[in-house]
């Protein structure tokens, strides 16, 4: 008995090549304003995964994505199915990261459903929203705080403690003492605290290695 050759019926779909390549074009360019605003407003304190070098791919695809669902609910159905089993394994290290995928992710949606007014709009506020960001950084900085590690012999802890702690009170803010150990003859010190507008790093190490002159300190400045 012979079996029926199975058949393989593929749905076309009803889209024309405006329809396709308008929307495509147009997310390419999202993608690449994404990007642009990314390194813009960001790329010079990035500390993250790197994702913005999938931004140029991601849009036109997230887009593609959601022609073909568009056009196909059976089509829709298995590729929500199929994406059920992606995973992203690279942690997001900054939440800054969150915010340029999100708008990424709604450029690339808005402009697949054909709601470009919508995508403008968003673009807008979002440049609007970073440039005010950057602008009131700089004009009204919020201090962080900074973070002092001195390590010593705990003899010449002795000696230097006082001329220490006067020295970092005169040149930094809202001074704290946050662990102080001792172990195998070592004292270790870490302080927290706020820099100045006139905060010299450099010259900061240099004045406290001068007030430790001929005794091996070991400083470590995090955050300043």
């Amino acid at each position: 008995m012979m079996m029926p050759a199975t058949q393989l019926k593929f749905q076309s779909l009803d889209l024309t090549v405006s329809d396709l390549w308008i929307p495509m074009a147009a997310s390419l360019a999202a993608s690449v304003a994404v990007y642009w605003m990314y390194h813009l407003f960001y790329g010079s304190r990035t500390i993250g995964a790197g994702v913005d070098r999938a931004f140029l791919l991601g849009g036109p695809a997230i887009t593609a994505l959601f022609l073909g669902i568009q056009s196909s609910i059976p089509l829709s159905l298995g590729l929500l199915g199929a994406l059920s089993f992606v995973r992203f394994r690279t942690p997001v290290k900054d939440s800054a990261e969150i915010g340029f995928l999100l708008l990424l992710i709604a450029s690339s949606i808005g402009i697949a459903t054909g709601t470009y007014a919508i995508v403008i709009v968003l673009f807008v506020a979002a440049f609007l929203t970073l440039t005010a960001q950057a602008l009131l950084r700089r004009r009204f900085c919020l201090r962080r705080f900074s973070h002092l590690l001195l390590s010593m012999d705990k003899e010449a802890f002795d000696r230097l403690q006082q001329p220490l702690e006067a020295f970092l009170r005169g040149q930094v803010d809202n001074l704290h003492l946050k662990t102080l150990s001792v172990m195998d003859g070592r004292v270790s010190l870490q302080y927290q605290f706020r820099k100045r507008a006139d905060f010299d790093r450099a010259g900061f190490v240099r004045q406290l290695s001068g007030i430790a002159a001929g005794t091996p300190v070991e400083i470590f400045l995090g955050g300043a």
